[in-house]
């Protein structure tokens, strides 16, 4: 029962425009048939935009669970393991950051090479840098078409191949971004 509340989470009580996900992956009860289990185990991940939507989630996520297992006369422990892995925060772009690095970038790229990318709900170690100081997160294409289609791989396939001619032009645009903001913003 915890299982079906936990995926009626996003449908029931988020907005839907602001993006969450919530995902049981597995259910481990043992292996026998035939035995009702002494305890069983389940996990999975959940995903947010907004400090607030993991602040919510995380607690409904507690509550439904010890809930539903009191319902039953059960009890729950609710673990994060955040022991053991410290969760993503969101990564949140500085809107000045961010119109500094898109400037930079059509001005060495050219305009109609720089994109707006659609939010992801993808996890990022930068986004513990954005906590500490502004910043402006961004992604360097590197797919090749005509690579792509002969069959080479997306990102996180274990048979992705990187066009390494983009290493230079993202090293590059790393670098105009941070020369630029030195040269505008700070002072000697």
């Amino acid at each position: 029962m915890a299982v079906l509340a936990l995926q009626q989470l996003v449908s029931r009580e988020t907005d839907p425009l602001e993006s969450r996900v919530v995902s049981v992956a597995f259910v481990d009860g043992g292996e026998a048939g035939n035995v009702i289990p002494e305890s069983v185990k389940f996990g999975g991940t959940f995903r947010f935009m907004t400090f607030e939507g993991h602040s919510y989630l995380k607690q409904r996520i507690k509550e439904i669970i010890e809930t539903q297992a009191s319902v039953h006369q059960c009890s729950a422990t609710v673990d994060f393991a955040e022991d053991l892995l410290r969760p993503y925060p969101p990564t949140v772009n500085d809107p000045t950051m961010y119109e500094h690095a898109k400037k930079v970038g059509e001005v060495l790229l050219g305009e109609q090479n720089v994109q707006y990318a659609s939010i992801t709900m993808g996890a990022e170690d930068f986004s513990f840098y954005s906590q500490k100081m502004p910043a402006a997160f961004f992604i360097i294409g590197s797919q090749n078409e005509t690579a792509t289609a002969t069959g080479v791989k997306g990102l996180h396939s274990p048979y992705f191949t990187l066009d390494e001619d983009v290493l230079p032009i993202g090293a590059a645009l790393h670098a105009a971004v941070a020369i630029s903001y030195f040269d505008t913003h700070v002072q000697t």
